[in-house]
């Protein structure tokens, strides 16, 4: 059974019942992706990794720059 024919079970079974539907599939699919991100910069600031790639230059940047 593919995905969107749980999908269509289960929102058949939902309206049968008089409960509210499922989220479509995919719905929150970013949501998910930002989350598991935040995540792993989270677990890589309490293990005291240095910072990589964007934000190791970013800071870099910022802190070559000539003080006023």
């Amino acid at each position: 059974m593919s995905i969107t024919q749980q999908y269509l079970r289960d929102t058949y079974r939902a309206r049968q019942r008089g409960e509210a539907g499922p989220p479509a599939p995919g719905a929150h699919d970013w949501q998910v992706v930002r989350e598991l991100r935040d995540h792993r910069r989270f677990r890589a600031v309490i293990a005291a990794h240095p910072a990589r790639g964007r934000i190791r230059r970013a800071l870099g940047r910022w802190l070559s720059r000539p003080r006023p």
